[in-house]
């Protein structure tokens, strides 16, 4: 972490939907330069939370940001109809009006010279864009005004194994070179182990929180992922 300023600090945080209790009791807190990761099987509340960080939904309980801070949301591949006529630049200038901060936040994501970004790919529809470069896109839009918060939900949902990797290599950079704080949704438990500094499993309830070696023991996936655990526990003391 960067240091011991706090981004966001959640206090007993609870959902319903009419009188479905979706999440309840969650207790955590996010420091600046954080990578936490969020881990649970399918239906845990993952995205309610997400929703709820965002003020998109009614929440019991208290939800504090750091003043002044400007989150954005990344969220799962998004299905866009070939068809739209949306061009990328029109779609990075509902965001900005720079195109010299638009051009440098699809640098910053891998979207280089060798795309002719300007003759070509600004002018490419959304649609007609691969889903590796959709997702990028995403994150280009998503980083173009500074925010100091960057919430990913499965940032690599519907991208091709390869891609998986560069696509989180990309968060990391990011991280690093904008001092951002990130917040990502993730299936794959090395991947949290590779990139997060602390995890937050979530079935209904916060279940674990902590750095994932400390929290991610045999007990705590099985807890988690029921009789899927053993699929989980290994390699994690592999990453640095």
């Amino acid at each position: 972490m960067a240091n011991n300023e706090t981004v966001l600090t959640v206090e007993n945080l609870g959902v319903k939907f009419d009188e479905n209790e979706v999440l309840k009791g969650m207790n955590f807190f996010v420091q600046k330069g954080d990578v936490l990761a969020i881990v649970g099987p399918n239906g845990a509340g993952k995205s309610v939370l997400f929703q709820a960080l965002l003020g998109l939904l009614p929440y019991s309980g208290e939800i504090k940001w750091m003043k002044g801070a400007k989150i954005s949301y990344v969220p799962q591949k998004l299905h866009i109809d070939k068809e739209l006529p949306l061009s990328v630049e029109e779609f990075m200038r509902l965001k900005s009006k720079n195109k010299d901060e638009i051009i440098k936040a699809l640098n910053s994501v891998g979207i280089t010279d060798e795309y002719h970004i300007e003759k070509h790919f600004l002018k490419k529809r959304l649609g007609w864009l691969s889903g590796g470069q959709l997702q990028r896109v995403l994150i280009a839009w998503a980083i173009v005004d500074d925010p100091d918060v960057l919430l990913f939900d499965e940032p690599t949902a519907g991208i091709d194994v390869g891609g998986e990797e560069t696509i989180y290599n990309l968060i990391k950079k990011l991280r690093d070179q904008r001092d951002m704080t990130v917040l990502l949704i993730s299936h794959d438990l090395n991947i949290v182990y590779k990139y997060a500094n602390n995890v937050l499993c979530v079935n209904k309830k916060m279940l674990c929180y902590g750095a994932p070696n400390d929290v991610l023991d045999p007990s705590a996936l099985v807890n988690l992922y029921g009789g899927e655990a053993g699929f989980y526990k290994h390699e994690h003391h592999q990453h640095e």
